[in-house]
């Protein structure tokens, strides 16, 4: 697996435009990838790496990104295991160095990124439950609790199991 910068990657985007022998995909959900994504960089969500294989088929080079750089890895070693032969490419950073770097987004939609929406519901349900231990019963402590460990196993894996449930609601489809 080679990595290459946001920078780098800007070039490269620009100068293989068109040519069938490169792809460039970003596995991030769908939620995601409409709220914030690269002009020119396609959609395949790491969830539908494997079944969209054949995709990768006969590519000569594959650049995959997604937010930070954590599932594009991911993405990469499940096309090796698949067989994919093409050059695989790991843009370091992801979009997260994109934005950081001041290079240029697309959105397809307005709505409240994931990520705020997951502090939005991580907070609300800290506040009740605190709230309704106060109020009501001392067994409410469990919903605070459960949020708290929800959010440090995020924070130490990278996965964030609310931002997945959240992005399958009906407003982020």
């Amino acid at each position: 697996m080679r990595h290459i910068s946001v920078h780098s990657f800007k070039e490269v985007v620009q100068a293989e435009q068109g040519n069938s022998a490169v792809d460039f995909i970003n596995v991030c959900t769908p939620a995601e990838y409409r709220e914030k994504h690269i002009k020119g960089v396609r959609n395949v969500p790491l969830d539908e790496i494997a079944s969209r294989v054949n995709e990768f088929k006969g590519k000569q080079t594959v650049y995959v990104h997604c937010r930070s750089g954590k599932r594009a890895g991911q993405a990469i070693e499940t096309l090796q295991s698949l067989g994919v032969t093409a050059e695989l490419v790991n843009v370091e950073g992801g979009i997260l160095a994109w934005d950081e770097a001041g290079l240029p987004t697309q959105a397809l939609t307005k709505r409240m990124p994931i990520m705020r929406q997951v502090l939005f519901a991580a907070g609300s349900l800290v506040l009740i439950g605190a709230l309704l231990t106060l109020a009501v019963d001392s067994v409410f402590i469990f919903i605070p609790i459960f949020v708290g460990v929800g959010l440090t196993f995020a924070g130490a894996t990278g996965w964030c199991g609310m931002s997945f449930i959240l992005a399958k609601m009906p407003w982020n489809k």
